[in-house]
C-alpha cells in the first residue's frame, strides 16, 4: 500500500507574536521570489507552498516555515506539483489523468514520461536526490522557484556579537591587551603615590591608623591587580585562575613576562570579541611604565661613577 503524501498550505495567517512584514521578508529569503509574488500568497486563498512530501519531509517544512512566522498547515495530497498552486475545492475534485504527469522540477505537464521534455532531468533521479537532501537537511525549506527546493531559511535570528569588548577595570569579565595592561599597571601605581603620602602622614600621627591605611591600600592594589590581570589573560584566551601563578616562587616570574609578550587572539574567542584600539593616553601610560625601570637602573649605575668622578 503506497505511503500517504502531504502538501504545505498556507493562507495568510501569522504566527503569534509576529508582523506582517517581517514574515513577508522571511518568506522572500527562504522562496528567493520578489515582492509582488509574496504578497500574494497573503491574498485570503489558500495556497499549496510545498506538494508530494512524505510525512516526515511535511513536518520539516511545516518546522522551518512556521519559525519564519508563516501559520502554515500539513494537508493530505496526492499530487507531485511543486509549484505554488492555489488549492481550490474545484481544482481537488478535478478527474487526474492518468495519462499526464507534472515534472517535480519544473512544473512542466507533459505525458507521463521518466524525462522531462522541458527541463530535461531525469524524474526518479531527482526525486531520489531530493529525498537524500531532505534527510541531510531537517531544518530547510523548499524553494517555490523551483531553483533551490532545500534553501535554508535566511531568517535573522541570532543576537549580533558588538564589534569591540566594553572596558571595565573593575571587572573580571572582559578583554584587555598588552600595551593597555602596562598603561592600567602605571596609572594604579600613580594613582596609589598619593595614598603613600597619606600613609606617611597618618603614621607620623598613630602607627596604628597608618597601619590600616597601608592594608587597605595593599588589598585595593592587589584587586584591581586581579582584575586587569584576568582580563589580560581572557585575550590570550587562557583561564583567569593561571593568574594565581603569579605567587609560585620563579615560575611567577616567568609568567608575569608571558603576559607582558604573549598577544592576544584574533577575533572573538570564548571570553568575547576583543579589546577595542588603544587611546593615545594609555599608549602614554604604557611608555612611563617601561621608560621608569629603565630610568631607574641607568641612575643607579651612572650615580656612583659621577660621585667618584667628582671625588
Amino acid at each position: 500500500m503506497n505511503q500517504p503524501r502531504y502538501k504545505i498550505v498556507f493562507d495568510g495567517q501569522l504566527m503569534p507574536e509576529t508582523t506582517l512584514e517581517t514574515v513577508k521578508d522571511n518568506l522572500a529569503r527562504l522562496f528567493k521570489s520578489d515582492a509582488a509574488r509574496i504578497d500574494s500568497l497573503f491574498s485570503g486563498t489558500p495556497v499549496a507552498l510545498k506538494r508530494d512530501l512524505e510525512e516526515h519531509e511535511a513536518n520539516q517544512y511545516l518546522n522551518a516555515l512556521q519559525k519564519a512566522g508563516a501559520n502554515v498547515r500539513k494537508e493530505l495530497d496526492q499530487s507531485a506539483s511543486l509549484s505554488l498552486v492555489p488549492t481550490e475545492e474545484e481544482s481537488e475534485a478535478e478527474p487526474v489523468d492518468s495519462a499526464r504527469m507534472n515534472c517535480p522540477k519544473c512544473g512542466h505537464e507533459q505525458a507521463k514520461a521518466s524525462e522531462c521534455s522541458a527541463c530535461g532531468i531525469i524524474i526518479e533521479k531527482y526525486l531520489a536526490r531530493q529525498a537524500q537532501l531532505a534527510e541531510a537537511a531537517p531544518t530547510q525549506v523548499a524553494d517555490a522557484t523551483g531553483a533551490s527546493p532545500y534553501a535554508p531559511p535566511q531568517a535573522n535570528v541570532a543576537e549580533a556579537l558588538p564589534e569591540y569588548s566594553e572596558l571595565k577595570v573593575f571587572s573580571v569579565n572582559g578583554r584587555i591587551g598588552r600595551v593597555r595592561y602596562l598603561g592600567w599597571t602605571m596609572a594604579m601605581l600613580l594613582c596609589s603615590l598619593p595614598l603613600m603620602a597619606l600613609f606617611a602622614g597618618a603614621s607620623a600621627v598613630s602607627g596604628t591608623l597608618g597601619g590600616l591605611l597601608l592594608g587597605i591600600a595593599v588589598i585595593a592594589m592587589i584587586v584591581i591587580s586581579v582584575f586587569i590581570g584576568v582580563q589580560r589573560l581572557h585575550d590570550m584566551g587562557w583561564s583567569g585562575w593561571l593568574w594565581l601563578l603569579n605567587f609560585v616562587p620563579v615560575v611567577g616570574s616567568v609568567f608575569a613576562l608571558l603576559m607582558l609578550i604573549i598577544p592576544g587572539t584574533q577575533g572573538v574567542n570564548r571570553y568575547g570579541p576583543p579589546p577595542p584600539p588603544n587611546s593615545t593616553g594609555v599608549k602614554v601610560l604604557a611608555w612611563l611604565f617601561l621608560l621608569v625601570p629603565i630610568a631607574g637602573i641607568v641612575a643607579a649605575i651612572a650615580l656612583p661613577a659621577y660621585q667618584g668622578y667628582l671625588g
